[in-house]
């Protein structure tokens, strides 16, 4: 008989009940190190008193009206994503797949209006992970996220990670744009150099193309800049934002520059939910939180310090790990023992870690976490580490 949750998901028999900052508590009392903060979601962690307040706030006084009307928390969160970003204009979504289907609709309509009918592909990467819509599965193109579920939704042209010649030898008269993650999370944390991306925003403007970013993963402080594309100083001309920007709360986002959203006119896209008042009023107590220098110098000093010990943890434990690769508190730990086993053992001994591909695990810890925690991560990293070795003796 099939589960009455439908059965899409491989869950670990954990069953959590209560957050504070790093730690989750599990229903039998048990304390676990959360360095996944719920896939880059819970930024400021679990239960931050500004997000507590702002919801509790905006719970008492109004949930939900639809967007036929004014929402001034709405206004507010925009303006605050204006201000510190590169855009003119901000869609609020519930999710990333949401942002995704958003931007490529944004980016198709762009060149519709501009009598270019025909410029409808969008070149994408191979690895990338754009959600689990139609659009998402047909941009990442991959059998895994593919298989089952076709026919696939035409448009997307795909390329191999890291290969500019190829990304403009795909370059036709249909190509509306690039779309790429700064840093790819599902795909086993792999950064995009500086250099590339400023190499991948000169080939848009040669080419009068539009440049997608892809940073619901690695956007809002996750690196240590309030994005990621800010490390290579270009600036994307759509951005699909999601998980950290709500804390925890399902809100995401499309951030676009005048131009690049001139097409999206009255009628050409909307969402019920989208920028309600409860996900914007913690919206804002996000970016007040984060978009602040001494919150992003926090960040980098932190993860400077998790990367130097994971260093030293990799040099304990050479036939369980490869390399530290990411930036930021965006960590991924190449594995040479199986990543799962890895996970797993980190259930075993209270600490949380999410898989990747490329036998990756990822460290995605909120970003408030303490050097208290730092201490406790690798601690509980080196324990299970240990145990894994002792199961690779033994097998």
């Amino acid at each position: 008989m099939i589960p009455s949750v439908l059965p899409t998901y491989n869950r670990a028999p954990l069953t959590f009940v209560k957050g504070e900052g790093a730690w989750l508590t599990e229903a039998d009392g048990r304390r676990f190190l959360d360095l996944g903060a719920g896939i880059a979601v819970n930024a400021l962690g679990h239960a931050h008193p500004a997000l507590v307040n702002a919801l509790t706030e905006q719970a008492h006084a109004l949930w939900h009206v639809s967007n036929l009307y004014h929402i001034p928390q709405q206004q507010a969160l925009a303006d605050k994503l204006v201000e510190h970003t590169f855009a003119d204009t901000v869609f609020f979504t519930n999710s990333g797949t949401e942002s995704c289907e958003l931007a490529v609709k944004m980016a198709r309509k762009y060149f519709y209006d501009k009598d270019q009918p025909e410029r409808v592909e969008i070149i994408t990467f191979d690895g990338s992970f754009h959600g689990r819509s139609s659009a998402g599965i047909a941009a990442a193109g991959s059998e895994k996220m593919t298989k089952g579920f076709g026919p696939l939704l035409p448009g997307f042209v795909h390329v191999t990670f890291g290969d500019l010649d190829g990304v403009t030898n795909a370059i036709t008269d249909k190509t509306a744009a690039i779309m790429i993650e700064p840093v790819q999370g599902e795909g086993g944390i792999r950064p995009v150099p500086d250099a590339e991306l400023k190499a991948l925003r000169q080939i848009c403007d040669d080419n009068g193309l539009l440049l997608i970013l892809d940073e619901v993963q690695c956007g809002v402080g996750r690196t240590g800049k309030l994005f990621a594309h800010e490390w290579a100083g270009i600036t994307p001309d759509i951005m699909m934002v999601a998980k950290g920007i709500g804390g925890g709360f399902p809100l995401g986002a499309v951030l676009a520059t005048e131009d690049a959203a001139s097409g999206m006119t009255a009628g050409t896209h909307g969402s019920t939910y989208g920028g309600n008042p409860l996900g914007c009023a913690v919206g804002c107590a996000v970016i007040d939180q984060v978009a602040t220098p001494a919150f992003l110098e926090g960040v980098n000093r932190k993860a400077g310090m998790l990367r130097q010990k994971l260093e030293g943890l990799i040099a304990e434990h050479p036939e369980v790990f490869e390399e530290v690769r990411g930036t930021g508190l965006m960590l991924g730990l190449k594995c040479k023992a199986p990543n799962i086993d890895m996970v797993n053992a980190g259930y075993d001994n209270e600490v949380i870690t999410v898989p990747a591909a490329d036998n990756v695990i990822r460290l995605l810890p909120p970003l408030t976490l303490t050097e208290d925690d730092i201490a406790q991560a690798v601690i509980r990293l080196d324990k299970a580490a240990a145990q894994v070795e002792e199961s690779m003796a033994s097998a």
